[in-house]
């Protein structure tokens, strides 16, 4: 594998690419090879919860879905917080009962997130995508567990060379997420912030793959 796309809302069907491409459950495409599959905390609909965990539990017990997610906690969203935690932790535990890691949306729930973590004592891998915040955070929640991925705020916004250096080079991954510019793109850039050159980048997100998504098979 010569990249990975931790999260991507388009496959591009690229040969030397493994995308995540992620999916809902009322929006799904049987024709994409790989993905993760959650209930996004903007899109929580309360009248069709009951089926859409259904189908999230269904899809997450099928070999090519990777993972869980995205799914979380998002303090812009108009579903009242405490239905976002409980719809948050009941995935959490079909991600716990399938064996899958999740992938994380958070936005001003740091916080809260680490406390559920710890409170539900969650074994599975948890990464949070799109990491944008600071030093102090990234530490945090790699202190507490968590991997995190970096992509479109990498590529816009320069003062987060520093917090992408500081993170332990087992611990992160890359994404697009729904950018234009593509993971190659994503991987250069890491590459040169981290001062490897490119075949040494690839190994190391290679390595971090497998610790996420082969952990149940060490």
């Amino acid at each position: 594998m010569k990249y990975f796309n931790l999260h991507t809302h388009q496959c591009t069907y690229q040969l030397d690419v493994l995308e995540l491409v992620n999916q809902y459950p009322q929006e799904f495409d049987v024709a994409i090879p790989f993905y993760s599959i959650g209930i996004h905390p903007l899109f929580i609909n309360e009248n069709r919860l009951e089926s859409d965990f259904k189908v999230v539990d269904e899809k997450l017990a099928l070999p090519e879905c990777l993972a869980l997610g995205e799914c979380g906690l998002d303090k812009r969203s108009e579903t009242p917080f405490e239905v976002q935690q409980l719809v948050f932790e009941k995935q959490l535990a079909l991600a716990e009962k399938h064996q899958k890691p999740v992938v994380i949306h958070c936005v001003a729930a740091f916080q809260e997130l680490i406390e559920i973590k710890k409170r539900l004592k969650i074994s599975v891998p948890m990464i949070v995508h799109g990491f944008s915040k600071k030093v102090e955070l990234a530490k945090q929640l790699i202190d507490n567990g968590f991997y995190v991925s970096f992509g479109k705020n990498l590529l816009r916004y320069p003062e987060l060379e520093s917090v992408f250096k500081s993170i332990p080079n087992d611990r992160f991954l890359l994404e697009t997420d729904m950018i234009e510019e593509g993971i190659q793109e994503v991987y250069a850039l890491a590459a040169k912030y981290k001062n490897l050159k490119l075949n040494e980048l690839q190994e190391i997100v290679n390595g971090n793959y497998k610790a996420v998504f082969e952990f149940n098979k060490q």
